[in-house]
């Protein structure tokens, strides 16, 4: 059977998405269909509908999202029909170097569904990330749904499949911030606000947000930042580092996290760390960024300079954790959903979150 449903696409480069039908398939071996509750407006949908990413337009777009499983195929075990799961775009093999070594949370072979959503005339649909969640249904992997508390609101667990498990894995996972730590975060929109209440969640003792936006600064008070730094974009770099020593009786933080992926902030997260500490890129660069340092100061320095891939989440593993500790209060997921949109509203979406004014526009379906 084959299931006529509105969906978002981006139809060519840089073009306004659409809101049309697609059809998406029964699923077969290895596959769930998951019927969509909701799915944030992340800005790796943006990367997409720009040509960022790649070019096997049209892209079904969205994949921050929570459903019920309506099917599954004849070989599914691990989900069933009624289970409520995050959607997830690191369905673990099983059987490649990274998971037979027992680090799954790098697996170099994770899948997607292996049949096509299509458009009505039969073009296939490249679902952004392997899920395409602007639709009312979306076919994905069994390996990409994560059973999880049902009680727990959509708007909010959707979030977990995509920037706040990234910034919460990136402080956590990655950066191995724990109790009594200094921690510095360069951008506080989505991401890194999810790495401020990641360092909160686990004890660091100071918590810095770094941004050029009051307003953001605000926001990352609100998920545990100690102390914030107002950047002037005109001051000499070196300003941010010294204003970041000051609060650090003069040494730099354990751990600094780049949620921007720029060389300039990039570089600032380097010097603004104490001796040893280490440097976590979080923020996406674009490809044609390059990075200039002194050799000798990566040597003098000591310490880890780490990229994070996902959080280096294992969705199995840390999805479930997560939404109890949202459950129990102590996981402010809520603070993330700046307003809630319905499915033909990405459009003016994409335009709040590029003006700054959303940490996360959630559409409901």
């Amino acid at each position: 059977m084959v299931h006529q449903v509105q969906g978002v696409i981006a139809r060519t480069k840089d073009a306004p998405v659409e809101l049309t039908t697609i059809l998406v398939p029964d699923p077969g071996p290895g596959e769930a269909l998951v019927r969509v509750q909701a799915c944030g407006v992340c800005h790796t949908d943006l990367h997409y509908k720009v040509g960022g990413i790649g070019d096997d337009y049209p892209y079904l777009l969205g994949h921050e999202a929570a459903g019920i499983v309506e099917a599954v195929g004849d070989d599914v075990v691990d989900v069933a029909p009624g289970d409520f799961v995050i959607l997830n775009w690191r369905a673990v093999c099983g059987h490649c170097r990274a998971c037979l070594r027992g680090r799954p949370q790098y697996c170099f072979n994770t899948h997607n569904a292996t049949q096509k959503m299509t458009l009505e005339d039969g073009t296939e649909l490249s679902p952004a990330l392997g899920i395409g969640a602007f639709a009312e249904l979306t076919l994905v992997a069994a390996g990409q749904c994560t059973k999880v508390d049902a009680t727990a609101a959509p708007t909010a667990a959707g979030l977990l499949g995509c920037g706040v498990m990234a910034g919460i894995g990136a402080a956590i996972n990655t950066g191995g911030v724990t109790r009594g730590d200094s921690v510095a975060v360069i951008g506080c929109g989505g991401v890194g606000d999810a790495a401020i209440a990641g360092a909160a969640l686990v004890g660091a003792h100071t918590v810095i947000a770094i941004d050029t936006d009051e307003k953001k600064l605000a926001w990352a008070k609100e998920f545990g930042a100690t102390h914030t730094v107002l950047v002037d974009p005109a001051a000499p770099a070196d300003d941010v580092i010294e204003q970041v020593r000051a609060l650090t009786g003069g040494f730099g933080v354990d751990v600094a996290i780049d949620a921007v992926g720029r060389p300039e902030t990039w570089k600032q997260a380097f010097y603004l760390r104490d001796l040893a500490g280490t440097v976590v890129l979080v923020g996406v660069p674009n490809p044609t960024m390059t990075l200039e340092i002194p050799l000798i100061d990566v040597f003098g320095r000591g310490g880890s300079l780490k990229s994070s891939w996902y959080g280096d989440c294992l969705p199995s593993r840390d999805f479930p954790v997560l939404i109890d500790l949202y459950k129990q209060g102590r996981l402010p997921l809520d603070k993330f959903v700046s307003e809630e949109i319905g499915i033909g509203d990405v459009e003016a979406a994409f335009d709040k979150m590029h003006r700054g004014e959303v940490l996360r526009s959630v559409v409901v379906l």
